[in-house]
């Protein structure tokens, strides 16, 4: 299991164009920002002092969010590809087995996810400490790293369960371009959440996306919250427009929102194996 996990990390990063590709999401997201909304943000909040750290940790946090979303799905296109040219029914055929066949998948596309996001968090973190002066705390890494990881197993599992369904790799091309520019909007780096009708704001509300980067955001914005914001209510009305937390009757606490996100993982396993264990029972019959 361990070599096709391995083949399958160099089939992704050795094509370039692919992991360029994968990453289109996070650096519209990133680009954008610089472009258009950073200056229409700012202007918003523009009673308060220190709004690069605010605004550029705000956005590493849903970029990285929207990372762990299409690098996964791009690491599994592999599993389509070799549907489609029937590798995976060659390598059914050996003492490998269903299980371990599919978990090499799983394995590959969560190294592809992690790593990507430790580069993109590298290069928004470079930017803005040279840009901005922004500096991220070294006290936040082992919190982010522990995010990172929930973020890559989630999208992982979700993504597979898509990707388990189709069989053509086109399809699947189009599912990712989809997949790319909506994730931007759906973790609220495009538009704020706050800025968007209820309806649209209830959709973001029941995708994963949204709680990652609400995670995300905390763990990064703690300290320029607490020096930006000295009345409780003021700091409450900028997280709920931005999405820093997120809103159901009362803004959620980042315990609520570490629940909720563990319960989808464990939702995500038990889907996963159910499926894969139907598929099993089927390729047997």
């Amino acid at each position: 299991m361990l070599t096709l996990v391995k083949r399958n990390c160099l089939l992704y990063f050795r094509n370039r164009s692919g992991v360029v590709f994968s990453l289109m999401g996070a650096l519209i997201s990133f680009i954008l920002y610089l472009v258009f909304l950073k200056d229409n943000i700012e202007s918003s909040w523009s009673q308060i002092d220190d709004t690069n750290q605010l605004l550029d940790t705000w956005l590493i946090g849903g970029t990285l969010t929207i990372t762990g979303i299409t690098t996964t799905l791009s690491s599994l296109s592999q599993w389509t590809k070799d549907k489609e040219s029937h590798v995976r029914q060659d390598l059914l055929m050996t003492d490998l087995g269903y299980w371990p066949l599919s978990f090499s998948y799983i394995i590959s596309a969560a190294f592809v996810g992690f790593m990507m996001q430790l580069m993109m968090l590298t290069i928004m973190g470079t930017y803005f400490y040279f840009v901005d002066k922004v500096a991220l705390s070294w006290t936040v890494f082992p919190q982010l790293i522990f995010i990172m990881i929930l973020n890559t197993l989630i999208f992982t599992l979700i993504n597979a369960l898509i990707v388990n369904r189709i069989q053509s790799v086109d399809n699947l091309g189009k599912l990712a371009t989809i997949f790319g520019a909506a994730s931007g909007f759906l973790v609220g780096t495009y538009v704020p959440i706050g800025a968007l009708p209820d309806t649209a704001q209830t959709i973001m509300k029941v995708t994963p996306g949204a709680y990652i980067a609400s995670l995300f955001r905390q763990t990064l914005m703690t300290d320029a919250l607490k020096d930006n914001f000295s009345q409780e209510r003021a700091r409450g009305h900028f997280e709920k427009l931005m999405g820093i937390r997120l809103n159901w009757q009362d803004l959620l606490t980042n315990t609520d929102t570490y629940y909720i996100v563990i319960g989808i993982l464990a939702a995500a396993v038990l889907i996963f194996s159910l499926q894969n264990a139907l598929r099993q029972r089927r390729s047997l019959v």
